[in-house]
């Protein structure tokens, strides 16, 4: 299967393995690119808006987004397992643009956020079901391998989105950024009119209320899904106030609003040298001694930056931050795959819809951790400093209650050693945890 990767069950010829990687990724970065586009923006839109230089309320634009696309996870995955993958991928493209366009001719910012929101409720869509695709046709360490390639192009978004979106601002305005998404959006939804439908009739479930209520129950009621998802949503919730309020901390507290497109693409690098690396260290250390290991160093880093930040009255050294800074996105690109993973354990029976169910979950509460962090802003880092702190030691906790060495059997050391054996080969995000 090296020349073509898609299985078409609809009469289609598959399309090619590089080009089938390329729309993978294009496809998953429509979400991102809807983020990282606009941050160098944040200023002007606060000057339009006639809001204060140093307002926090344009923070409210990626969190209203990211409310959005938590929201719809769990619809998309549940109709696209009736309906097929290619209509849910176009309804979400089409919701997408939707939101998009409001955005570009938004009058006001109260219209721009519900605009946000709309754009985050069609963003799940190729979000959500690009990871399906992916799972319809491939199995086991060829899945894995092509989501290194398909993360390494991914990984390429996030890096220059920035660049681009400083450009857009200062050539067109920051409506040009919005723009400039619709635009890409328009030709990826074009462009995947080759994709075949990857989901086999014979596959295709009804949908039932019940089994998702079934679902929910198991989430809630069993104590390692239960605790890693806490974990999830408090890591994440510290993620998305950075990205939220990375713009203002690079320019007000810094002064560095020159390089801060380079300072984020930078940060975003490393975070994806650290996906791609999880693969080989989970192969290497197995998933358990992985997670022992990167939670252990997460709480030490973002202790270490908060005592940092209060020594220095919450501004130290631009570089020192920034350090600082690298190291938690690194731990945390290792802990938000694998605790995913782990968390998905005991929900074999019911898979698709309880992962579904803890995307949501933990987005969603992430997206209100973020908007409460970012209220706290006060001109200094001392704020985000102190909650990425409180993260890292409730993820864990969290993660020292689920005790995942016992998942695979009881509490020996046989069963920590067969937990980490079933899982020395490159761990994967299922379609429905992204």
């Amino acid at each position: 299967m090296k020349g073509q990767v898609a299985i078409a069950t609809d009469g289609r010829r598959s399309i090619g393995r590089v080009e089938f990687i390329a729309l993978m990724a294009l496809l998953m970065s429509v979400a991102a690119l809807s983020v990282d586009l606009m941050l160098p923006a944040m200023g002007a839109i606060r000057e339009e808006f006639g809001l204060e230089a140093d307002s926090t309320a344009v923070a409210g634009l990626v969190t209203s987004y990211i409310l959005g696309l938590a929201l719809s996870q769990l619809v998309y995955g549940i109709l696209a397992d009736r309906y097929g993958r290619k209509p849910l991928i176009y309804a979400g493209l089409a919701i997408y643009l939707i939101g998009a366009t409001a955005s570009v001719f938004a009058p006001s910012l109260g219209f721009l956020l519900f605009a946000r929101f709309i754009w985050g409720l069609g963003a799940a869509g190729p979000r959500v079901l690009t990871l399906s695709i992916v799972r319809d046709t491939h199995e086991g360490s060829e899945m894995a391998k092509l989501m290194s390639f398909i993360l390494a192009v991914f990984i390429l978004i996030p890096a220059i989105a920035p660049s681009i979106g400083a450009v857009l601002t200062d050539w067109i305005s920051w409506r040009g950024t919005f723009g400039f998404a619709v635009v890409v959006t328009l030709l990826v939804g074009v462009w995947s009119l080759r994709l075949p439908e990857t989901l086999r009739p014979e596959h295709r479930r009804e949908i039932g209320i019940r089994s998702v209520i079934e679902s929910a129950k198991l989430v809630v009621t069993n104590r390692v899904t239960a605790m890693l998802t806490l974990g999830l949503s408090v890591l994440f919730g510290a993620f998305i106030s950075y990205i939220a309020s990375s713009e203002l901390i690079f320019t007000d507290v810094f002064d560095s609003a020159d390089t801060f497109p380079l300072i984020f693409g930078g940060v975003a690098l490393v975070m994806g040298v650290g996906m791609l690396a999880n693969s080989w260290l989970v192969g290497r250390f197995g998933l358990a001694t992985l997670i022992d290991a990167t939670v252990v160093g997460y709480v030490i880093a973002a202790t270490l930056l908060a005592v940092l930040a209060v020594s220095t009255d919450g501004k130290p050294g631009l570089w020192a931050f920034v350090v600082g800074l690298a190291l938690l996105v690194l731990f945390q690109s290792l802990l938000i795959p694998n605790l995913n993973t782990v968390a998905m354990i005991p929900m074999g029976a019911v898979a698709g819809i309880a992962s579904a169910i803890i995307g949501t979950v933990s987005t969603g509460l992430a997206a209100l951790i973020g908007a409460f962090i970012d209220r706290l802003f006060d001109g200094t880092v001392t704020p985000l400093s102190i909650a990425f702190a409180f993260a890292s030691w409730l993820t864990f906790l969290s993660v020292r209650l689920a005790r995942i060495r016992d998942v695979a059997s009881g509490s020996t050391p046989e069963g920590a050693e067969r937990l980490d054996a079933t899982f020395r080969t490159p761990a994967v995000i299922r379609p429905e945890e992204a």
